[in-house]
């Protein structure tokens, strides 16, 4: 019998999303003065105020209130009228030092040695649905939003979007797991008020309310459905028929928003971040954490063995699991789970059991978090752009940073009046979405 399945994600705007953009430039911050900077931060926003707090082991030092307020302008808080912007909120920050009890356990006088930063068990999942090996559900859903995001910083049309928004996606699939059809769309969007009541009367509102709600209904349809319809593969546009619904701003009025609207805190979106509740979670969030913490750097590393593992044609669908204990380097546990579609057979023509996959997997992967480090270049200011729109299925991109210590082979220059000197540095961003392995993987497994 056929089922619904459902994700749901939200703009960059969206007060957690502020949250997670927050601490996660902060760390990038202390990534430029110091790429050995142990970073822990936290980041709260309400009407008019952002708290950045924490813990950080660093050689460096940042700006807090600049760094802030950067990320917050970018998002597009520039108005008074929003009750949250970029010039007239105020920044505390009660960010201090890392405890060296965590310190010691972290740091080894053999860099290979390094344990890890927490205990705790990570995902890691990949499947067929998207080119980027990514669930249908949770790339449709961040898609919408980025789109609607493009539109409103183009200001041509529906130039009454703000800055936070929602979106949900639900699907059909029958009982082979297959997509049949988009069943619901719900799109929440804050807005400007851009229809005036008659008069102060509660009918008047009214009317002016559901004018606004039918104008924006209609933009979805005509500007944003077909702009995102346009970037996707033939097979994922005929999921678009006529009958799907399209329920946007339910509850009606959306102009009171973003911080001021809701409270944001980061780490609250988890799911968001990760595959909109396909595959499982340990419960880790991933901003404002550098990549000592395991929370965020092996299931940057289970994402990728789940997607080389699918791209090489080993199974269709792969759930990898990995788990520590604080403090210790190799893992306490790898497990790979292929919901029944392994293709790769031993020597009598077998499938090959999961767990035999995994020990095969675990040879091929060094997992420690150093290794991890090495591999994907984490103690670089990469980690900004992950913040929103979700950490996994983006394109693996190389780009130049500036960086406040020596790279070997850039010539420094001198900013502002206080000589600090600024290099630049070519680094790779989502370096745990390459494709680097299926080789390997493939060699491995006689495909």
């Amino acid at each position: 019998m056929a089922y619904l399945f459902t994700s749901e994600s939200v703009s960059e705007g969206h007060p957690d999303k502020v949250a997670d953009q927050v601490s996660d430039s902060l760390l990038d911050e202390f990534l430029r003065w110091d790429p050995d900077s142990k970073v822990a931060c936290e980041t709260f926003v309400t009407t008019g105020l952002v708290v950045c707090g924490g813990e950080v082991g660093t050689q460096g030092w940042v700006d807090v209130q600049e760094t802030a307020r950067k990320v917050i302008r970018k998002i597009g808080y520039t108005k008074a009228e929003y009750r949250f912007d970029c010039d007239s909120c105020g920044v505390i920050s009660t960010i201090h030092e890392q405890s060296k009890d965590i310190n010691q356990g972290v740091v080894r006088e053999k860099p290979e040695e390094q344990g890890a930063g927490d205990q705790g068990m990570m995902f890691g999942y990949a499947c067929h649905e998207m080119d980027n090996y990514m669930p249908l559900t949770i790339e449709l859903a961040h898609r919408l939003l980025e789109e609607l995001a493009a539109v409103r910083r183009e200001g041509k049309q529906m130039k009454y979007l703000r800055p936070d928004s929602k979106s949900q996606v639900t699907l059909e699939y029958d009982d082979n797991n297959n997509p049949l059809r988009i069943d619901t769309i719900v799109i929440s969007t804050q807005h400007d008020e851009f229809v005036t009541p008659k008069d102060k009367s509660q009918k008047a509102e009214l009317v002016a309310e559901k004018a606004m709600q039918a104008k924006i209904k209609e933009d979805l349809e005509k500007i944003l459905i077909p702009r995102v319809k346009k970037g996707l593969p033939a097979r994922v546009q005929k999921l678009f028929n006529s009958n799907f619904r399209l329920l946007v701003n339910p509850t009606g009025n959306f102009v009171i928003g973003g911080p001021h609207g809701d409270t944001g805190l980061t780490g609250r979106k988890i799911i968001v971040d990760t595959y909109g509740g396909h595959g499982a979670h340990g419960g880790g969030a991933f901003s404002g954490k550098d990549s000592s913490k395991v929370d965020r750097s092996a299931a940057y590393a289970a994402r990728h063995i789940a997607k080389n593992l699918v791209a090489a044609g080993v199974c269709d669908q792969a759930l990898v699991q990995v788990a520590y204990a604080i403090g210790v380097a190799q893992p306490v546990g790898l497990y790979i789970n292929t919901y029944g579609t392994a293709k790769v057979k031993d020597k009598k023509g077998k499938v090959l059991p999961d767990g035999e996959i995994a020990q095969v997997v675990n040879k091929l992967f060094d997992m420690r978090p150093y290794a991890i480090v090495q591999r994907f270049g984490l103690k670089n200011p990469v980690f900004l752009p992950t913040a929103s729109y979700g950490h996994f299925g983006r394109d693996s991109y190389s780009a130049n940073v500036e960086v406040y210590y020596e790279v070997p082979g850039s010539k420094a220059k001198s900013v502002g009046g206080n000589g600090k000197k600024v290099y630049t540095k070519k680094v790779e961003f989502f370096a745990w979405e390459k494709l680097d392995y299926v080789e390997k993987i493939k060699k491995a497994f006689k495909l």
